[in-house]
C-alpha cells in the first residue's frame, strides 16, 4: 500500500511540472510576437481605387442634387370667450406653424428646378428645400404640379446645385438595375441609396378621386415598379439607371397590412420621368431670368397658392385662392375660394371680390385650383374671360383663413363677371 502511494504522488507531481512548464513556455511565446506582426495583422488597408461598381460611380455623380423638401403647415387656434374689455369680441385667434411632412426631391435644371412629388407639397403654407450637412433651409415655390400625376416643380432661389441628366423612360429594361436615392425618415438619413432592379414596367396603379362635381372616380396611372428599397421620405426623390439619369420618381410603396395575411416586401413604384417632361418643359419656356433676379432677394415660400413666382410674362388673374373641401360642400360649391385679391389685377378691374368662390371659367366648370389654373393657362394677354362666382357677405370674413364656419353662411348667390387679362409681375395667378 505504501509503494502504490509514492507512486501516484510521483505522477501528481511529474502531471503538475509539465503543467507549469506549458504554461511558462505559451506565455513565453506570446511575449515573443514582435510588433510589426501586430501591426501588419491590425492594421490592414483597403484601396478605394481598385473597388468597382456602377452603384459608386452613380452615387457620386448624382447624389448631391437629391434635396429634402419640407412641408409646413398653419393652423389657426381660437381661445377666449364673451367679449372683452372695451369694444368687440374676446374670442382670440393664434397661428402656428407646424412640418407636416417631409419628402425628397432632385434638381433638375441649373436655375434652380427641383422636380418632387405633388403629394409631398400638397396643402403647404410654406414649402423649403433642405441640403444634406447643411444648416441652410431654402424657401422654395411651387412653380407647377399636376395633382392626378403625382408631380410638382419646385423653384429656389440660390440653389447652387448641380442638374441631373434626364433619362428615356421608355427604353427602360425589366432587369436592369434601379438606383434609388432619397431622405428616408427626413435628414437623418439624407441621401441614402438603395439598389434593386427594374421588376416590371406599365404597371396601371388605380387611386380613387373626386371628380369636378364631387362624384367619386378614379385615375390610373402608369408607373415602374421596382424592388429596391423605398421608405417615407423617399417620395419625390430619384430613381436612377448606371449611366446616372433620372428614370424615375419613388412615389409609393407597398407594405403587408394587419388586416390581411399577404406579406408583402419589396414593392416599390416610381412615376416615368417621361411623364413629368411636358410639365417641366412648361414651366422651363415660362422661366424668365429677370423676375427671378427680382425674387433672388428674398424669395417667398409658397405653394400652390403662392404670390410670388417667376414665372413672369404669363397673363393672370391676380388672386391667392384655395380649393373649397369636401367638407364645406354641403352648403357651398365646388371651386376655388379666393383670399385675397391684389390691389390693381385684372380680378380687382373685373369685380372680383375676397370670399368669392370661382365656378366657372368661359362655360367650364371649376372645380379645383388645379382645373383654374390649367384653364387660365390657354389664355393669352389681353384676352376677356366670363367668370362666374359664387358670393355670399358672410364668406369674406373667412378670406385667409383655414376654415370656413358654415353656421355663418347664408344663402348666396351666383354672379357674372368680365375679366381681362395682362401681365402682372408677383400675382399668383
Amino acid at each position: 500500500m505504501k509503494k502504490i502511494r509514492s507512486r501516484s504522488l510521483g505522477v501528481v507531481a511529474l502531471v503538475l511540472s509539465l503543467l507549469m512548464i506549458c504554461t511558462t513556455l505559451f506565455t513565453a511565446g506570446a511575449d515573443s510576437i514582435p510588433e510589426d506582426e501586430i501591426s501588419a495583422i491590425i492594421n490592414g488597408t483597403t484601396d478605394a481605387s481598385q473597388i468597382t461598381s456602377p452603384f459608386i460611380q452613380v452615387a457620386n455623380q448624382v447624389r448631391n442634387s437629391v434635396v429634402g423638401v419640407n412641408n409646413y403647415t398653419t393652423t389657426t387656434t381660437y381661445y377666449g370667450y364673451g367679449f372683452g374689455y372695451g369694444y368687440g369680441n374676446g374670442r382670440q385667434s393664434e397661428q402656428r406653424e407646424s412640418l407636416a411632412g417631409t419628402g425628397s426631391g432632385v434638381v433638375v435644371s441649373n436655375y434652380g428646378h427641383v422636380l418632387t412629388n405633388y403629394h409631398v407639397v400638397e396643402d403647404a403654407s410654406r414649402v423649403t428645400v433642405t441640403i444634406a450637412n447643411s444648416e441652410s433651409e431654402y424657401d422654395a415655390q411651387v412653380v407647377g404640379f399636376d395633382a392626378d400625376l403625382d408631380i410638382a416643380v419646385l423653384w429656389v432661389s440660390g440653389l447652387e446645385l448641380p442638374a441631373v441628366p434626364l433619362g428615356d423612360s421608355d427604353q427602360l429594361q425589366v432587369g436592369e438595375w434601379a438606383i434609388v436615392i432619397g431622405n428616408p425618415l427626413g435628414e437623418d438619413f439624407a441621401r441614402t441609396t438603395t439598389v434593386g432592379v427594374v421588376s416590371a414596367i406599365d404597371r396601371e396603379v388605380t387611386d380613387k378621386t373626386y371628380d369636378r362635381y364631387g362624384r367619386q372616380t378614379e385615375i390610373t396611372n402608369t408607373m415602374i415598379q421596382v424592388d429596391a428599397a423605398i421608405n417615407s421620405g423617399n417620395s419625390g426623390g430619384g430613381m436612377f439607371n448606371t449611366l446616372g439619369q433620372l428614370q424615375g420618381i419613388p412615389a409609393r410603396k407597398y407594405s403587408s397590412s394587419g388586416f390581411f395575411s399577404t406579406t408583402i416586401d419589396n414593392i416599390g413604384m416610381c412615376i416615368p420621368i417621361n411623364v413629368a417632361k411636358p410639365l417641366l418643359a412648361e414651366v422651363l419656356r415660362a422661366y424668365d431670368s429677370d423676375a427671378a433676379a427680382k425674387a433672388s432677394g428674398g424669395a417667398a415660400a409658397a405653394n400652390e397658392d403662392n404670390s410670388s413666382s417667376p414665372l413672369h410674362g404669363k397673363p393672370r388673374l391676380g388672386i391667392s385662392g384655395s380649393t373649397i373641401t369636401s367638407a364645406a360642400q354641403s352648403k357651398l360649391p365646388q371651386g376655388v375660394f379666393v383670399h385675397e385679391v391684389e390691389s390693381g389685377s385684372p380680378a380687382q378691374e373685373g369685380g372680383i371680390l375676397p370670399g368669392d368662390i370661382i365656378v366657372e371659367v368661359d362655360g367650364e366648370i371649376i372645380s379645383t385650383m388645379t382645373d383654374l389654373q390649367s384653364q387660365l393657362k390657354t389664355y393669352s394677354e389681353g384676352d376677356t374671360l366670363k367668370i362666374k362666382v359664387f358670393r355670399e357677405e358672410g364668406l369674406a370674413q373667412f378670406a385667409g383663413k383655414n376654415s370656413i364656419d358654415l353656421s355663418q353662411i347664408g344663402v348666396g348667390e351666383y354672379v357674372d363677371l368680365q375679366v381681362t387679362l395682362r401681365v402682372i409681375d408677383n400675382l399668383a395667378m
